[in-house]
């Protein structure tokens, strides 16, 4: 039972991660590859402030998304001069420096040894302490961030996003300041997608680079494809297929070795199917090939 409600947990902090890059890269056409970044900020910032000042859960949080929001601003000053392909090279760029600090910045993040001990998740006095609990806690945060989003893509604001997305000039032309939305949808991505980091901490307890590499952010750009970029249902349904199907592996009898490698194969291989066969994915609005 254990195990099932674990599948559940991880798949509730991987809803966080795709509703917030599906409103970067489905909503405003900004396709990132520094998601994990995001990530790794909340996750790290949680760490250090709860073993090195036993803050609480959530001050942790706020403290990671004002980390990520600011990454977000300066990952997003490239976007004003850049575009496609160039950007998604600028964000590859980014993703790998915040890696690289993660891991070789060893004073303060013990680099490749990780950061061991992250206390459970304490709020209000009440402390998340089984899976059960968790489990709720990352439903409610995963529900919060999907309702963040949907109010966001619904309104005015996000009528806005998808004209960038489908027009830069078009969008200039309505008198819309676009490089300003484009720091913007930045900002709020990056922050949501900390919350992730941060529950992922607390639930884990034990943290390392190897969490939050180019290949993390690989995989939450693949749910987004495959479920399908701009509809908020569609990624949701990426990452409850990428997280589930994978793990039917584990019940094979295969090596962990062998059964890794053929997730990575599985991957890709749905991947490349759904880019020649249905590239604006499952249920999507939007096709990230254009």
């Amino acid at each position: 039972m254990d195990y099932i409600l674990h599948i559940l947990i991880l798949i509730n902090i991987y809803i966080i991660l795709v509703v917030s890059l599906d409103l970067i890269a489905g909503y405003t056409g900004m396709l990132s590859i520094a998601h994990a970044a995001f990530y790794g900020i909340g996750a790290y910032a949680t760490a250090l402030l709860s073993l090195h000042f036993q803050t609480n859960f959530l001050f942790n949080m706020l403290f990671g998304i004002v980390g990520a929001a600011v990454l977000g601003v300066i990952i997003a000053f490239p976007s004003l001069r850049i575009h496609d392909d160039y950007f998604v090279i600028a964000t590859f760029g980014f993703q790998m420096i915040v890696y690289s600090i993660f891991n070789n910045w060893i004073d303060l993040t013990r680099g490749p040894l990780g950061i061991p001990g992250i206390p459970v998740a304490s709020l209000f006095g009440f402390n998340i302490d089984n899976h059960w609990k968790f489990l709720v806690l990352s439903a409610i945060f995963a529900f919060l961030a999907y309702l963040l989003v949907h109010k966001l893509v619904n309104s005015p604001y996000g009528r806005v996003l998808k004209a960038i997305r489908e027009d830069e000039v078009f969008a200039e032309s309505l008198g819309k300041n676009v490089n300003s939305y484009k720091i913007q949808v930045f900002v709020i991505g990056g922050a949501i997608a900390s919350v992730a980091g941060n529950l992922y901490a607390h639930y884990i307890t034990f943290i390392d680079p190897t969490s939050f590499t180019i290949l993390e952010s690989i995989l939450v750009i693949s749910m987004v494809i495959i479920g399908g970029a701009g509809s908020l249902r569609g990624p949701i349904i990426g990452a409850v297929v990428l997280v589930i199907l994978p793990e039917a592996l584990r019940f094979v009898g295969l090596p962990s070795s062998v059964a890794a490698n053929l997730r990575q194969i599985f991957y890709g291989s749905l991947m490349v199917l759904t880019m020649l066969y249905r590239p604006q994915g499952l249920i999507g609005e939007f096709n990230l090939q254009k």
